[in-house]
């Protein structure tokens, strides 16, 4: 389904009384932590909307060894998860453009972000939307497991 047609089945959704959640990330290696705030934001809501950024805006905030999984198998894994709804891929370094066309009721982030830190925060606001962060319950990171990989392995694969 391409993002159009999604962008429409959302807002049917809305039309129908849905309350939309929208997060977004790189979800470069999907980890418990994921699956634990993705399960945290779909409770906030009916409807759970993820933006995932693009390999090329992935590149451009992580440096150039990432994504470590390309675009095509990160949504294949993020759209199986039950609490996901859609998935959007986006190529801005910032969702802010896909947040304007999805309008949420609810723009959440982890805990590790301020909410005045929030890209679209002024947006959602603006027309009565919540902005809100879920406080992680698994100390994880991707950057850490790959840390962890590298100081294991140290190259070897095996």
């Amino acid at each position: 389904m391409d993002i159009t047609s999604q962008l429409g089945s959302i807002q049917k959704l809305r039309k129908e009384g849905k309350k939309i959640v929208f997060t977004n990330g790189c979800f470069d290696i999907i980890h418990a932590g994921h699956v634990d705030y993705l399960d945290k934001a779909k409770k906030l809501g009916d409807v759970l909307v993820v933006g995932i950024n693009t390999d090329e805006s992935v590149r451009k905030i992580k440096g150039e060894n990432r994504p470590i999984v390309p675009l095509e198998m990160r949504v294949k894994v993020l759209s199986s998860l039950k609490p996901v709804d859609f998935v959007l891929p986006f190529s801005e370094e910032t969702p802010l453009e896909l947040i304007k066309r999805v309008k949420p009721h609810i723009l959440v982030k982890g805990g590790d972000w301020r909410v005045e830190s929030i890209v679209g925060k002024d947006f959602v606001e603006s027309y009565g939307g919540k902005v809100l962060t879920i406080p992680f319950d698994y100390n994880i990171s991707t950057s850490r497991i790959i840390e962890t990989i590298l100081g294991r392995y140290g190259g070897k694969t095996s």
